[in-house]
């Protein structure tokens, strides 16, 4: 079994060139995980693992939403009015 960083790397790299959400990609670890678990036990190092690997996935994709939603209303603004007076930059 790939160890955590792979699965979650390999997940955040096919949902950026669109070959795989991270919703499926979550789904797909979760099946992995109940079949870890129920092969291996609910004790076992490789059951900790597999929810261990849905645990990041879950964090990367909210991550990616909060980062989505950070703009402010000037920022929002500046994006409808871009040249406005207050959405003007300067270099110092």
């Amino acid at each position: 079994m790939l160890n955590t960083l792979e699965v979650v790397q390999a997940a955040i790299n096919a949902n950026r060139n669109g070959t795989k959400t991270l919703e499926q990609a979550i789904s797909e670890a979760i099946a992995q995980a109940r079949t870890t678990c129920h092969q291996s036990g609910n004790a076992s190092s490789e059951c900790a693992v597999a929810w261990d690997i849905v645990e990041e996935l879950q964090a990367e994709k909210s991550h990616q939403q909060q980062a989505k939603i950070r703009k402010t209303d000037l920022e929002l603004y500046c994006e409808e009015h871009p040249e406005a007076v207050e959405c003007r930059l300067y270099d110092v």
